[in-house]
């Protein structure tokens, strides 16, 4: 097992970043966010061109056959860019529910003709999977409401775990709510005796501990665009007739951050490639409070410029935000862990 990149996801990396850049810098999402918050035609290139929607999926499904490491670098990117697409809610966490089925769904992920969400809270966990569902099956009929469901708002097929099994359903009524990050809008799902395909078994806890694992690293590209962003600012802003960046407090309060961003990295990349229960809940405990805290740095240290709407660095704030209470809070991880590792809690 290794932790390091290797040559294949640095140029997938390249790619990614590389249009990211071009078709999705901080000011056009700032642009968007309270109209139109998803970029579709982004994802068109993303998921068909560059062909990331099929990574998980196997080469005889249509896919590219690649693994969660590939994944966590495209994460790792969408998380610098705060990109406004279905990534993370259809081509990882629909697309890990719907693998074991071999659907023939898959193929048209794959190719980016259709995009998928898991209709299961945001705020659900491996620990409490049913959290915000009401649904319930009878006569191939869906009734009931799911809330807080991330990417529902622009899915083509909604895949509904129900007592145990999978189904895909079209036409349920999806009601945007106010949320807090606004390049990831969550929504109202209700079903009302809606028709519904049995595609097979589902995994629920596993599908949302895979999940998990895989949100690390967009939390990790989310500090790192942090960190980078106000380490480049503190060198250029001058007060005092000096950078700001020469003052050893905020020498101090960079270096720290930088520490633990390189943990970040080091407990994303361990859950990639080992992810069990036990990693995952180190990667989750650890790097959303991570994320949360190179936001607040980064808003701080840019004084107050970093105050304003105009300036991205609220984007990264409420993705992290957001992110730290999505597929269960860091206290919710740690409680598990302290369970998994064997520690004693209260008497």
């Amino acid at each position: 097992m290794t932790l390091l990149y290797s040559e294949v996801e640095e140029e997938l990396r390249a790619a990614v970043r590389g249009l990211l850049a071009d078709r999705c810098p901080p000011a056009a999402v700032l642009k968007r966010i309270e109209s139109d918050p998803y970029d579709l035609d982004l994802w068109k290139t993303l998921g068909g061109e560059i062909g990331v929607a099929g990574l998980l999926i196997p080469e005889e499904l249509g896919g590219a056959g690649a693994s969660a490491s590939e994944v966590a670098v495209v994460l790792e990117e969408l998380g610098r860019a705060v990109a406004p697409v279905p990534f993370f809610t259809s081509s990882v966490l629909a697309t890990q529910a719907l693998l074991p089925t071999g659907d023939a769904l898959l193929g048209e992920l794959a190719e980016g003709r259709k995009t998928a969400a898991l209709a299961v809270s945001f705020a659900a966990s491996p620990y409490r999977p049913q959290r915000g569902s009401s649904v319930r099956i009878e006569d191939r009929r869906l009734s009931g409401t799911v809330t807080g469901v991330a990417g529902a708002d622009v899915a083509d097929v909604l895949l509904v775990p129900v007592d145990g099994d999978l189904y895909a359903a079209e036409g349920a009524a999806v009601d945007v709510v106010p949320s807090l990050d606004l390049t990831r809008p969550v929504a109202t799902v209700t079903f009302e005796r809606t028709e519904a395909r049995r595609v097979g078994v589902c995994d629920l806890a596993g599908v949302l501990c895979s999940g998990a694992a895989l949100l690390a690293s967009e939390q990790l590209g989310v500090a790192e665009w942090c960190l980078d962003t106000t380490l480049a600012y503190v060198k250029e802003r001058h007060q005092f007739a000096r950078p700001v960046g020469s003052f050893q407090a905020i020498k101090h309060r960079l270096a720290d951050l930088w520490l633990d961003v390189v943990r970040a990295r080091a407990a994303a990349r361990n859950a990639v490639a080992d992810p069990s229960p036990l990693s995952v809940a180190v990667a989750q405990s650890w790097n959303a409070a991570v994320a949360v805290h190179a936001a607040e740095e980064a808003l701080q240290l840019h004084g107050g410029i970093g105050m304003t709407w105009e300036h991205p660095v609220h984007l990264y704030l409420k993705r992290a935000k957001s992110a730290e209470i999505a597929l269960g809070t860091p206290g919710d991880h740690r409680e598990a862990l302290a369970s998994l590792a064997g520690v004693p809690g209260p008497e």
